[in-house]
């Protein structure tokens, strides 16, 4: 599905922007004692940004304002239909413009209306293609955002992926637990000493290492990729221009390819596209699957460009391993706050309650997990640190999965961003995190589970 369409607000006069002619208008008002009344400055927002996301899960509209509106709505019926009347606004280029932002591969929507339902009222009437549940709310300013009201549609019969891997007889191979067949012997890594933060390492690859051939199961395997971040959630960006949200996802459709390629193992993609899924979400997706694995896949941002390497990261109770890991933890963990997520949705709380659920033995899993990966990872670029760190990243809080982290590169350092954006080196990362994910099962076989109902 295409990636969403936009809509920025044309300059006004000589290349001034709106930005702009408020703030001049506010300092003009002040350095005069004459009352300089403009109708449309003082009593309407200006719309600042138009976007539209249409995603299997849901479809988003987000409109970006200079200041917080306030916004009604209700559903008719037969046909479908969503009215939100807008209050504060008048009728401008950029509300007019969503008409043609909504495309007729939307799964949601198949055409809205624009107009002026009364003076400093501006009504909107999605025509949908099924019947759906909306959420409408505002965020207030966050990052480079201005204050934002989102519209949320979300299909009454919610998108299921287990139901499509059922439909593709990918859910039927459920057998009794029996151990890998023949696994290949896994050499140890050698202990390296202990570096300082900043400090980058390699593990160099070791003589005679050989990849696990393909792994014979006796039940299927059920991996859950999460590309991190999405829609209005860029991620990082490059000093090239290039989005952590596209590499990442490029990064996990290569990974998926190739895990689908060996025999019982199937996965489920928290995202497919460019859209934004909050954090709690992506956990319950992975609970909802009964994945054996949780691989969350980013590109770290440094403020200094010469920060470089890649990193695993597995879920700590006790604190983070290290300042850089705690820092990386919280940037992540705010992805919710850029992205956009209704604080008065169901569920908000499930991902902070998890961490109280977490068992020892998860994040033992985990860190097993992490290291096999981080292994492989060295063998293709430098890493930014030789062993797992940990830290309370919101991702990985699942309690009954293993889950791990990975930062595949800095996507702020030219080199790094160049070798993220290069297609033979996205398939090689693909290639070590499929057989690190391959070294722990043959060490860990998976356990029997309940058949999906």
């Amino acid at each position: 599905m295409p990636g969403p369409t936009k809509f920025r607000s044309k300059s006004m006069t000589g290349g001034i922007s709106r930005r702009a002619v408020l703030q001049a208008g506010g300092a003009l008002l002040v350095s005069v004692f004459a009352p300089v009344v403009f109708p449309s400055l003082a009593q309407a927002a200006q719309t600042l940004g138009v976007r539209v996301w249409p995603a299997e899960d849901y479809t988003r509209i987000t409109l970006e304002n200079d200041t917080s509106l306030k916004a009604t709505h209700f559903l008719v019926k037969n046909p479908d239909r969503l009215v939100v009347d807008i209050e504060g606004l008048d009728l401008n280029s950029a509300l007019k413009d969503l008409v043609a932002q909504v495309l007729p591969n939307d799964p949601y929507v198949k055409q809205v209306r624009v107009g002026q339902n009364r003076p400093k009222v501006v009504r909107l009437v999605f025509d949908l293609k099924e019947a759906i549940n909306p959420q409408v709310f505002s965020l207030a300013p966050v990052g480079e955002y201005r204050h934002r009201l989102l519209l949320d549609l979300y299909p009454v019969n919610a998108h299921d992926p287990i139901a499509s891997l059922i439909g593709k007889g990918e859910w039927k191979n459920d057998l009794p637990p029996e151990a890998y067949a023949n696994p290949a012997p896994t050499p140890t890594p050698s202990t390296t000493p202990s570096v300082e933060e900043a400090q980058i390492v390699r593990i160099q690859p070791k003589p005679g290492k050989h990849h696990p051939g393909k792994l014979q199961l006796n039940r299927m395997i059920t991996i859950v990729l999460d590309p991190g971040h999405g829609g209005e959630d860029p991620g990082a960006i490059g000093r090239g221009g290039s989005r952590e949200k596209d590499v990442v996802l490029s990064i996990a459709r290569r990974l998926k390819a190739k895990i689908e390629q060996e025999p019982n193992m199937r996965v489920v993609m928290t995202r497919n596209d460019d859209y934004f899924v909050p954090l709690h979400v992506r956990v319950q997706k992975a609970r909802q699957a009964q994945a054996d694995l949780f691989i969350s896949i980013h590109a770290d941002a440094f403020i200094e460009s010469t920060a470089r390497g890649a990193s695993v990261f597995a879920l700590s109770e006790k604190g983070a391993s290290s300042t850089a890991a705690r820092w990386l933890a919280k940037k992540e963990n705010d992805a919710d706050l850029i992205g956009g997520v209704n604080l008065k949705g169901h569920g908000i709380q499930l991902a902070s309650v998890l961490l109280d659920l977490s068992t020892t033995a998860q994040i033992k899993d985990s860190m097993k997990l992490g290291r096999e990966v981080l292994g492989e990872i060295g063998d293709i670029n430098r890493l930014h640190k030789n062993h797992v760190e940990q830290a309370g990243f919101a991702v990985l809080k699942a309690p009954d999965i293993p889950s791990i982290l990975v930062e595949t590169a800095f996507i702020s350092n030219p080199e790094e961003e160049a070798k993220l954006t290069d297609s033979r080196y996205q398939d090689q990362l693909a290639d070590a995190v499929l057989n690190g994910t391959k070294r722990y099962f043959a060490k860990n076989p998976p356990l029997a589970k309940n058949k999906m109902t």
